[in-house]
């Protein structure tokens, strides 16, 4: 069966897991043929996967409420990896210190649509009142027609002094670090950031659940291929280097095995109730939902004996 899957950001660890699964073959392994699709911003990757032009989204789980209000029509299959997974990396000159958020007053932040959900309710949660603390958090300067690149695109701006920070993936935020432009402030994944943020989504795949209903044994097959390449890459995270060289520039493919050993801890295709409770309550805040949905609703659960694996 051929699906194309879109994903919101290519040259990026973001997503890697779905991008390995297509370029090591374990989507193949399961009989499946898959053509990925760098469809930017998220919310038109939802939008293709509502219209039928996309068949999966590899991209921000709390994005589907984007093209799905109420999560009506669309299912998580799985994670690619756990917790929110973007960075806040500020100009190198400001000499900004580890998780102080007072930082970003009077900043301008870049950020991508729907990403920057993430940054607002963190900051909010923080303390940080965005309005009165003159905090502005916007698209990046030419990010938006950077096509596979928006985290690089973002540690370009930050060097160009067009933004004063950003909040993007870690291969933005590994190249603003090694160009000596940018400082790491948050990253939430690794403990950083008010209680609870780490739950206010996930890297994950979704499907329609049409989908679901018409091919449930190539939406586990999807799942199974997902597990397997984070099994692979957690064995060996150099294999990420092969995948880097088929569809990143040089200087990014010598970056990813890096990125991606350092992503293993958080390699679990795994939805929790505790996740999803808490990626509900942050849309609940931002005013993207109105309900409460149950875990069933937002997870496809039939797939959940196929979650883990054993490293």
């Amino acid at each position: 069966m051929s699906l194309r899957i879109a994903v919101p950001d290519l040259i990026s660890n973001s997503y890697f897991p779905v991008e390995a699964a297509v370029e090591l073959g374990y989507f193949k392994a399961e009989g499946i043929d898959v053509e990925l699709e760098l469809i930017f911003p998220v919310d038109k990757a939802y939008a293709a996967l509502r219209d039928g032009k996309a068949d999966l989204v590899g991209g921000s789980a709390h994005s589907a409420l984007s093209a799905f209000p109420e999560w009506n029509g669309v299912k998580l299959l799985c994670a690619q990896a756990q917790g929110m997974y973007w960075f806040l990396v500020m100009r190198a000159d400001l000499a900004a210190t580890r998780n102080d958020l007072s930082i970003v007053r009077g900043r301008r932040i870049g950020a991508a649509p729907w990403v920057d959900m993430g940054l607002s309710q963190l900051l909010k949660e923080g303390g940080i009142d965005i309005e009165r603390d003159n905090v502005e958090i916007a698209p990046v300067p030419g990010a938006l027609t950077a096509g596979s690149n928006f985290g690089v695109a973002a540690a370009k701006a930050l060097e160009e002094g067009k933004i004063d920070g950003f909040w993007a993936n870690g291969m933005g935020t590994e190249v603003a670090v090694r160009r000596g432009v940018g400082t790491v402030v948050l990253d939430v994944r690794r403990g950083d950031g008010p209680k609870g943020c780490f739950d206010f989504t996930l890297a994950s795949v979704a499907a329609t659940d049409a989908f679901i209903k018409q091919s449930p044994d190539t939406a586990a097959g999807v799942v199974r291929a997902i597990v397997n390449t984070q099994r692979a890459l957690t064995h060996d995270p150099t294999r990420a280097t092969f995948v880097g060289k088929k569809l990143f520039p040089p200087s990014e493919a010598a970056l990813i095995a890096e990125l991606i050993r350092r992503d293993t801890p958080f390699y679990d295709a795994s939805i929790s109730e505790q996740t999803v409770a808490g990626m509900i309550a942050f849309a609940r805040k931002l005013g993207l939902l109105k309900g409460n949905p149950a875990f069933r609703d937002v997870v496809a659960t039939e797939f959940q004996h196929l979650w883990k694996h054993k490293n």
